[in-house]
């Protein structure tokens, strides 16, 4: 047994990650390579992806996808992980002399956050496979990484929470509606104002923007009453832009202003819970697509997201037409 066989997890060796890219390149005998993978095997036939290339994953999904960086991502090795959320705090009240105490209990409930679902696949030449200059690790990655990566932003934003995670501008198990624009494909200056005070003090202090980006193209116009712009362009390369003191950050896959839809969040956005259910999973197609002389590999993941307290984050919604 080597040394770091006794140091590291088994998927964090040297070996488990030689043996799992010679499974996938099957660069050695089946046998050989599913006795060094056997700590690896997952519930549906494919190898729990080494720790090295699991950790090269996760940043990539990260660079990807803006909700990863601002959510508050954990991880679980259950299907399903429940949240005690308070929904109704306590009170002091004042006391005449000899009176009783009040009782006045906290009321809570329960977030359930579970584990669905995500795969994808894609096909290689075997040509390309066996090209030794050929970088299989990186490129799995970076696809993955892409395909993976969009699809868990659209969700973490609109997903309705069917097979899916919660979005933050789903009208159900989203965020508390703010303000409602007097128009139905606008936004005035004043809606914003607004919308930032309708979430309570403590909540504002991490608070960020987050919208479209042809959202942006409205909201970059607008004045306040004394006629200065609200939008304040970021002074160091690399830093958001502000709206109003707070970074504005956007997703092509937040709602575009129409009317009924919820177009501008604002808020706390660490009370968007992501979990990950730990190990995601590669399986190799050897004879699916023999015939045309490629190889088929299928990356899939389980995970939620949900907003456990839907007060830390407000949205403005377009007027309705008619």
């Amino acid at each position: 047994m080597g040394e770091d066989s006794k140091v590291k997890p088994a998927r964090a060796t040297a070996s488990y990650k030689r043996a799992f890219w010679d499974a996938m390149r099957l660069n050695t005998s089946p046998m050989e390579v599913r006795n060094a993978l056997s700590e690896g095997v997952d519930s549906e036939g494919g190898y729990l992806v080494p720790d090295e290339f699991e950790r090269t994953l996760v940043q990539s999904l990260a660079d990807q996808n803006i909700m990863r960086s601002l959510a508050k991502v954990i991880q679980t090795t259950s299907g399903d992980r429940k949240i005690p959320v308070v929904s109704t705090h306590g009170t002091a009240t004042w006391l005449d002399e000899g009176k009783p105490y009040n009782e006045s209990d906290e009321a809570f409930t329960q977030i359930s956050l579970s584990a669905f679902k995500l795969g994808t696949f894609l096909k290689i030449s075997e040509e390309l496979l066996n090209d030794a200059a050929f970088n299989v690790e990186q490129y799995l990655a970076s696809e993955f990484a892409r395909r993976i990566g969009a699809a868990e932003e659209e969700a973490f934003l609109v997903g309705d929470g069917k097979g899916k995670p919660t979005g933050i501008f789903n009208p159900t198990g989203g965020a508390d509606l703010g303000v409602t624009s007097a128009k139905p494909t606008d936004i005035s200056a004043d809606e914003l104002i607004d919308l930032h005070y309708s979430l309570r003090a403590p909540y504002r202090a991490r608070a960020v923007w987050l919208m479209n980006d042809a959202t942006v193209k409205t909201v970059r116009k607008l004045k306040d009453g004394n006629g200065q712009y609200l939008w304040q362009p970021a002074l160091t390369a690399g830093t958001p832009d502000m709206i109003l003191g707070r970074p504005v950050y956007t997703s092509v896959f937040a709602p575009e202003v129409k009317a009924g839809a919820r177009t501008v969040a604002f808020g706390d956005l660490g009370f968007y819970w992501i979990a990950d259910r730990q190990g995601r999973s590669f399986k190799r197609l050897n004879e699916l697509f023999a015939t045309t002389g490629q190889i088929g590999f299928l990356a899939s993941q389980r995970l939620d997201g949900k907003l456990v307290l839907p007060e830390a984050i407000k949205v403005l919604t377009q007027k309705t037409a008619g």
